[in-house]
């Protein structure tokens, strides 16, 4: 069984992002403090997105499928699960 902790408090995290934001790498982030340096680029991210500074990505898309093949693959995805 994998081991997990507790989430990292909130105003951690924003004083990770913070240090980020004023120029500090996320590896060196990662080695001085316990985070992952990719975790500390999701919260970046994250924190972009929630102040307009960023754009979540849309999903990738065929381009040969059809919105209503979408809509029955998602619809048949949902059936299955």
């Amino acid at each position: 069984m994998p081991k997990t902790r507790p989430a990292y408090p909130a105003e951690f995290r924003r004083q990770i992002v913070d240090l980020v934001s004023a120029g500090r790498d996320p590896t060196d982030l990662a080695r001085a403090f316990e985070p992952a340096r990719q975790t500390i680029q999701n919260w970046v991210a994250q924190a972009d997105r929630s102040e307009g500074r960023r754009v979540a990505k849309p999903p990738p898309t065929d381009p040969g499928l059809t919105a209503t093949k979408g809509d029955e693959f998602a619809r048949l995805r949902w059936e299955v699960r």
